[in-house]
């Protein structure tokens, strides 16, 4: 028995939590991994996962062995990708989740030119606004938006996104436009909510003015949890809309929305790049956050946002 194989096999399997999910991951059938756990429970004489029709549970010597083992291929993988950077081009297949905005309006028209540069690295871009098992779909890293609340994910800023509050111009002559921030709540106006999925719950307008921020809970006629669908909304004359400025440019220069509440500002959303904590940041998963730091100060940042944004050589 391979037992450096069977203890990969071993620490996928408990990730995922699943034998399938495990072999898909691993890219090999679920007989071999059936095996190699079942030799690797032989050799050390004790019962790692117990298994029923539904599901896998982990017994409290395969726990233990897991906290070891993971750790162990973590800096089995580390030593091979320090030794390899300097012979090889990063390759092989890269796990990314971004919402469609960033996807539709920055990552993919620029994604010639990272092919380009790493033409080993083969994509498998997810794309949407959702709650991600990165262990169980075995994602490397992911695009945020806002300040990451997961706390067994690591998370590195990488830049600010200018935030732009707009209304179309089929709702400003209808409803008129908003002169404060509490119009949105306690006024005859209106806004888009942004639905947060996992929350629930729709996310508070912000508004700030010389030191002073107000966060309101708006009232909504339709709310969104994807920042397309949001913007469609928008542009339609459902309500007032707090959008990124690279998304909403476009519409702002050929008069389709109109800024709006000019005097109060949206505070930068801060763009983070997270990964699991159990997950080697490999040299694919290293370029490609390289690259999207570079990127993103190309796009229509706050001032100083390219400053702000930290070097990635240390991640």
């Amino acid at each position: 028995m391979d037992q450096l194989s069977a203890m990969r096999v071993f620490v996928r399997v408990v990730e995922t939590g699943n034998f399938s999910r495990a072999a898909t991951a691993l890219n090999m059938p679920k007989t071999t991994v059936t095996n190699l756990i079942q030799g690797l429970e032989g050799h050390l004489r004790t019962t790692l996962l117990n298994r029923t029709t539904r599901r896998v549970m982990v017994t409290t010597d395969g726990a233990l062995y897991y906290e070891r083992a993971s750790q162990i291929i973590s800096e089995i993988e580390e030593l091979d990708g320090n030794l390899s950077n300097s012979q090889a081009q990063p390759s092989g297949r890269l796990r990314v989740e971004m919402a469609g905005a960033f996807a539709d309006l920055i990552v993919i028209p620029s994604l010639c030119d990272f092919h380009s540069r790493h033409p080993q690295i083969h994509i498998d871009l997810g794309v949407g606004d959702r709650l991600v098992d990165y262990m169980a779909e075995n994602v490397d890293c992911a695009l945020r938006a806002g300040t990451p609340s997961d706390q067994s994910l690591i998370a590195r800023k990488i830049s600010e996104i200018a935030m732009v509050t707009c209304a179309s111009p089929v709702y400003l002559e209808k409803m008129g436009a908003p002169t404060t921030p509490e119009d949105m709540t306690g006024g005859h106006h209106f806004a888009v909510g942004y639905l947060q999925a996992q929350a629930g719950r729709i996310l508070p307008m912000e508004f700030t003015r010389d030191g002073e921020t107000r966060d309101i809970v708006p009232r909504y006629v339709v709310s969104a949890n994807d920042a397309r669908s949001y913007m469609t909304a928008a542009l339609t004359g459902l309500g007032v809309a707090q959008l990124p400025r690279f998304m909403a440019r476009e519409a702002l220069a050929e008069g389709k929305l109109i800024r709006v509440l000019t005097e109060w500002q949206h505070a930068p959303l801060p763009l983070y790049v997270v990964y699991p904590q159990t997950r080697h940041l490999s040299n694919k998963v290293r370029v490609f956050v390289n690259w999207l730091v570079k990127l993103m100060r190309t796009i229509d940042m706050p001032e100083k946002a390219a400053v702000a944004a930290p070097s990635t050589e240390s991640l």
